[in-house]
């Protein structure tokens, strides 16, 4: 019976729709959050302080309440009603890469920080200015900042309630590996439930070791 479900093919759709919003909002957080975290460690300004601290704190952000914010600026009579994302594989693109931002900005500026104060000076003896430190930082801290990516994309694949009010969990447009987990879960079929779950862990862990056997080869 099992086997049979997994020959479907809503099956591999759900598969690829999980694989196509996580590796997109993933994307889309680490663009933004990996300059962001070296920024933050290599300029002084006022209020740095506070937004570092901001930032770490996002980091527990409850899905449930991303998901509610959303949908309130995506309904229709919300500010961005007139885009049309809500119950849109989109809105679950925007979900999960506001997850996984503070994930990749946070751990970015970590590694940054520690880059920045061991090699700082002799960056800017070499005549680098602060913004071209950014993408060294970015480049000498390569494989902690994969592991930053790889926290977002963790999340962004493990990801739940926040999907489920913005997607609504529509059959064949809007369902993913995780929410299909949870649809059948409540409907009693434990078997396809935890089967889905195997496949969410495998393809979790191949990516990962993927990314990280491609960082690590030799540049030459």
């Amino acid at each position: 019976m099992l086997s049979a479900v997994f020959a479907s093919r809503e099956l591999w759709d759900v598969i690829g729709l999980s694989l196509a919003v996580s590796l997109s909002a993933t994307a889309a957080a680490a663009v933004i959050g990996l300059p962001a975290g070296a920024a933050l460690a290599v300029w002084r300004f006022p209020g740095r302080r506070l937004l570092v601290v901001a930032v770490n704190s996002l980091l527990g952000l409850p899905p449930a309440v991303v998901g509610l914010a959303l949908y309130l600026l995506l309904s229709r009579s919300g500010p961005f009603g007139q885009l049309e994302l809500l119950f849109t594989p989109g809105a679950m693109v925007i979900a999960q890469a506001v997850l996984a931002f503070p994930i990749v900005t946070a751990l970015t500026h970590r590694t940054a920080e520690e880059l920045w104060a061991v090699y700082g000076d002799a960056l800017m003896d070499l005549g680098a200015n602060r913004r071209r430190a950014v993408p060294a930082l970015l480049t000498m801290g390569r494989l902690s900042m994969l592991t930053a990516v790889l926290a977002g994309f963790g999340r962004t694949m493990s990801e739940v309630g926040a999907i489920i009010v913005v997607g609504g969990n529509i059959a064949g447009y809007t369902r993913t590996m995780t929410t299909a987990i949870v649809l059948e879960t409540s409907r009693g079929d434990l078997p396809l439930a935890l089967g889905l779950g195997f496949v969410l862990i495998g393809l979790t862990l191949m990516i990962s070791a993927a990314a990280f056997a491609l960082a690590g080869r030799p540049t030459w």
